[in-house]
Parts: structure tokens; sequence; C-alpha cells
């Protein structure tokens, strides 16, 4: 047994121990009612999204929210009256997890400010989209030390294997405190078409095992294009991980066929879990997992 296989198999739980966190992303920053009559774009509507999802099984949502013209927005205002339309349906049965993403709008800058304003119960950051050169070192850090001292549910968004290094070494350099971070592995995303297969996993997996005697075990998900999405959700619970699933990336059922709604992709990444032999979480569960310290 290699030194990286022992790190790695030291950190396994039974699956029939782990409950399994399925994510609701229903909109992304760019689907249209064009692309999808379904497509939440209104805060009444991701109210009767998270209602949808929840029956499915979500444990979580990951919000966007646009402007009213349909454009991909980080106003907090916005952002506060979604959240309350969603919690007017739901209640606290639904973690909500709001964007961060520059979507070609927005720079760094603007983008931390937004989450220091808003002060959200969960965020989902792409590293690439803030670690860049405009924004110091020490401004980072700052900003990821809100981050851990706020208590802030922080998903980071890896899009490739040199992105899991960055955040490791960065965690490693001390510039990541203690806090309630996560990370999200995004499948297939400058692949041909964006299609993404179960093999993408696989280089996350290993970059990630290799840094574990590091102490750099997170909770992880992962997130998928296209037909195939089911399939690599499928495949991330069977190797532990968490799940994302929604319009944000894929419209299709694993058959081929348009999904009616979000709920129907929920409810397929519900039935892999349930398959693997995962418990599937709830929010509670999902505020244990995402929001321990480490």
């Amino acid at each position: 047994m290699t030194q990286n296989t022992s790190q790695a198999t030291a950190y396994r739980a039974p699956l029939a121990g782990s409950p399994l966190i399925v994510t609701v992303a229903p909109n992304g920053a760019y689907k249209r009612a064009s692309d999808h009559p379904a497509v939440p774009l209104t805060a009444a509507a991701l109210a009767a999204e998270a209602r949808a999802c929840l029956d499915a099984g979500a444990a979580m949502m990951h919000m966007h929210v646009r402007d009213a013209e349909g454009r991909h927005s980080l106003d907090a205002q916005t952002y506060r009256d979604a959240l309350a339309a969603v919690k007017q349906a739901v209640g606290e049965a639904l973690l909500v997890q709001v964007t961060s993403e520059a979507a070609g709008v927005y720079k760094a800058a603007e983008q931390m400010a937004m989450v220091r304003e808003l002060r959200p119960e969960a965020v989902s950051v792409g590293l690439r989209e803030v670690a860049v050169p405009e924004i110091p070192d020490g401004e980072l850090a700052a900003f990821f030390a809100w981050l851990a001292r706020e208590r802030v549910m922080t998903q980071v968004i890896l899009y490739d294997v040199a992105d899991v290094q960055r955040w490791q070494s960065m965690r490693a350099r001390g510039m990541v405190p203690p806090g309630a971070w996560s990370v999200l592995y995004v499948l297939g995303r400058y692949s041909a078409g964006q299609v993404s297969s179960p093999h993408d996993l696989l280089p996350f997996l290993q970059a990630a095992s290799d840094a574990v005697g590091a102490g750099d075990a997170l909770p992880w998900a992962i997130c998928a294009f296209g037909r195939e999405e089911n399939a690599c959700v499928t495949a991330a619970a069977a190797f532990g991980g968490h799940v994302r699933v929604g319009f944000e990336n894929n419209l299709l059922l694993r058959d081929g066929s348009r999904a009616p709604g979000n709920h129907a992709l929920v409810a397929q990444a519900v039935q892999g879990g349930l398959t693997l032999g995962r418990p599937i979480a709830d929010a509670a569960d999902a505020r244990r997992i995402y929001g321990e310290v480490r």
C-alpha cells in the first residue's frame, strides 16, 4: 500500500454512516426561460422551487438571483428578498447557499464586498475569481479570516487540479485560518461541449488524497454538466462526497430526456445515494457537516 493510499484510507467513513448532502442549483447565472420554462428567475419562483426540491430530498439550495431584466446580480437586497421568500416557503428546512460568482460582470472586490454586506449563512466562492493579481495576498487573507470568524459556511469552487493545489498551498501557508470550509469540484468545465464524465473526478480525488496527511481533508462535493450528471454525482457519492445537481449545469435526466424540473434531478441523485446505502441528509445534517470548523 502506498503512503497516499494509506493516508486516504485513514479518512474513509462507512457510507452507511455518512449522510449524503444533495444540493440543488436551480438557475445559475445564465439560464433563461428560453432554455427551460421552469428555470426560476424571481424570488417567488425560487421559493416554489425550494419547496419542490426539499420534497424531492434536497438539503440545500445554491442560489443565484437576477435583476428585473433577468440578468445575473449580486445585489444584496435582491438576495435578502429571495432568502426571505425561500424561508417563508420552507423555514429552516433548507440550507441556502448564495453564490458570489462574477459571471463576467463583477470584479473580485465587488464580490467580496457583497459577501460582507449580506453575511449569508453559506456562500460559494470561486478561488480563481478572488485569488487574482489585483487583490493583494493580505487583502485576500483578511477576507478568508472574516469568513472564518463570522462562521460563514464557505464552499470554495475548484475547476481543476491546479486549483486544488493552489487552495492547499494557501492553507499550508496560513492564508486560510480554520473555518467552516468545504470544496466543490467542477467536473468537465473545460471539456468539449461542457459534457462531464465520472472519470473527471479521479484527478481531483488524487490531488486531495496527496494532501490528506497535511490535514486538508475537507467536506467535498461535485457538480457536472450534461447527460452524465447523474452518473457523476453517483460516483462522487460512492467515494463519500456530496453532490450538486440542477438546471445551472444540466437540463437532462439520465435517459437523455429533458427534466420537467429541478426536483426530478434531485430525485435521481437521492435514488443513487440510497442505492449506495447512504442516508440522505437533511438541512440539520448539512449545517453540521458544512458548519464544522476545520
